[in-house]
């Protein structure tokens, strides 16, 4: 989901671009009667720098954390179900044993009423904990895209650039290195989480 998203951002992004440069590039052949002087614009310049996102996941402390923290929570939930899943391995062998032993009717239903309820208690577990997993997931996942996108308007304050862009592969074709500003948003990115960590 996180890489569609991206990956529309990404795509919608370049599409304003072309556009853009269509609209301003395009020589236009006008009346020339009807000429208007063009309105001066604030800044004649025209920047588009871009930060490597691979670069930014790898080494921005937060990221780590968060991974680490995802790690954890996951761990812990497949930690649980396994457990569910031996109780419920156990709990059906005993009832296997005690059938083989000889069970009247009532006891059996009863058994097979347990085992069921079980069942489904454990698929209900399931659901709420990747439920709670996933928006967990997608509140830390925001925390960081919040976390990046103010380091940006921060970091652009004086703006010298008109966009900032995350640099995907498959997405750009060509990108002139100059404008790369990925060593300077991990070191702030970096230097803020420490700082309020």
């Amino acid at each position: 989901m996180k890489n569609g998203l991206l990956l529309l951002n990404g795509v919608l992004l370049l599409a304003v671009a072309v556009l853009f440069y269509l609209h301003f590039s395009s020589a236009r052949k006008a009346d020339p009667v009807n000429v208007i002087a063009p309105a001066k614009t604030a800044s004649t310049n025209f920047r588009i720098a871009y930060f490597e996102m691979d670069s930014i996941e790898n080494a921005f402390s937060m990221v780590k954390d968060v991974k680490a923290e995802l790690g954890k929570r996951e761990d812990a939930m497949n930690s649980e179900l396994t457990r569910m899943e031996r109780d419920y391995r156990a709990k059906a062998a005993q009832y296997q044993a005690q059938a083989q032993q000889g069970m009247n009717q009532t006891q059996s239903e009863m058994a097979q009423r347990e085992m069921m309820q079980t069942q489904q208690a454990m698929q209900g577990r399931k659901q709420q904990m990747e439920q709670e997993y996933q928006d967990f997931q997608m509140r830390k996942l925001k925390d960081v895209r919040t976390k990046i996108e103010d380091f940006l308007k921060a970091y652009n304050r004086n703006n010298t650039y008109s966009y900032i862009v995350s640099y995907e592969p498959g997405l750009f074709y060509y990108k002139d290195t100059a404008y790369n500003i990925t060593a300077d948003v991990i070191k702030g990115l970096n230097s803020e989480y420490t700082k309020k960590k």
